[in-house]
């Protein structure tokens, strides 16, 4: 499958993109392995005619609305993230109606419908960033609460509206699971995703995106990591540091749609070039308003 995979991208000018949360054999083919902010650059700036995005539906979403030429393919457009529409039909206009100077502050974790009444895209490693560059006092942070909550914590001179929308596999990490790790791992340091609950972020000795957490253990002097966040940047830390020990809450974080990103769904989609992600033209112009803001105001 290997084999079929590079010799289709080299004969279609194709390119894998592969979030850190894919399997492991799926990123160890990958043309680029990032988080979503990395990928949304590559997809940008990449001559491919087409991008096998290995994620979930909104990336893929994200990579077509930057890209209106190429051929954006999903290996199972059924993949989606729950928390991606979990915003109240209507509370946007509600907050707007309510908050005069209020800018809509959008994780890229998000559909189109929604970054479309959004003023600016974020990801988990640029957040803090962007909602301290804003002119704006008030921000209104959809539709992650965790993410918002940190950035709150790290911009407290401006009033931010935090949505009640979570990842549910960051969100189902609870404190005990972290504390029975670090009775079994006395001297692991704990890395946590901002998605993750308060109770969660409180034990950590560093909070960041995944990218931050894999540049943290990297750098690091330490030897043993508890590690709060999804289960497949297991494949990155191994390979980045083949003499460290990485440790995970039990039951392992796990999403199953990022999962469903196998080689094989990779060689069907490249041989039949079927999953595209289809952006209707006034959508797509209106998303990619907020998304180029963000890699604007990013730089």
């Amino acid at each position: 499958m290997k084999r079929k995979i590079e010799q289709l991208k080299r004969e279609k000018n194709a390119i894998v993109l592969a979030h850190y949360y894919a399997p492991a054999e799926v990123q160890a083919i990958a043309d680029y392995v990032g988080d979503s902010f990395y990928l949304a650059k590559v997809a940008k700036q990449c001559d491919a005619d087409i991008i096998v995005f290995c994620g979930v539906r909104f990336m893929g979403e994200s990579a077509k609305i930057l890209n209106p030429d190429k051929k954006v393919l999903m290996p199972d457009l059924t993949a989606d993230c729950p928390m991606a529409h979990m915003v109240t039909d209507g509370v946007i206009e509600e907050i707007r109606a309510r908050y005069e100077d209020v800018a809509v502050v959008c994780y890229i974790n998000s559909t189109a419908e929604l970054k479309c009444q959004s003023d600016v895209c974020v990801t988990s490693s640029n957040a803090v960033k962007i909602v301290k560059a804003l002119p704006n006092k008030t921000v209104f942070f959809i539709p992650d609460r965790n993410l918002g909550s940190f950035v709150a914590q790290k911009v407290p001179e401006k009033q931010i509206i935090l949505n009640d929308g979570c990842c549910p596999i960051h969100a189902a990490v609870t404190r005990e699971q972290v504390l029975s790790e670090k009775e079994k791992h006395p001297h692991a340091k704990v890395l946590a995703h901002p998605e993750c609950e308060a109770e969660v972020l409180s034990l950590a000795d560093v909070i960041g995106s995944t990218a931050e957490i894999l540049a943290f253990a990297k750098a690091s002097d330490e030897q043993e990591f508890i590690v709060c966040t999804e289960d497949g940047v297991d494949y990155a830390l191994n390979a980045n540091n083949p003499d460290k020990r990485f440790y995970y809450p039990n039951p392992h974080p796990c999403c199953a749609d990022m999962k469903l990103n196998t080689l094989a769904a990779v060689l069907s989609v490249l041989q039949n070039e079927d999953n595209e992600i289809v952006v209707d033209e006034a959508t797509r112009r209106r998303a990619l308003i907020p998304l180029e803001k963000m890699l604007e105001l990013a730089k």
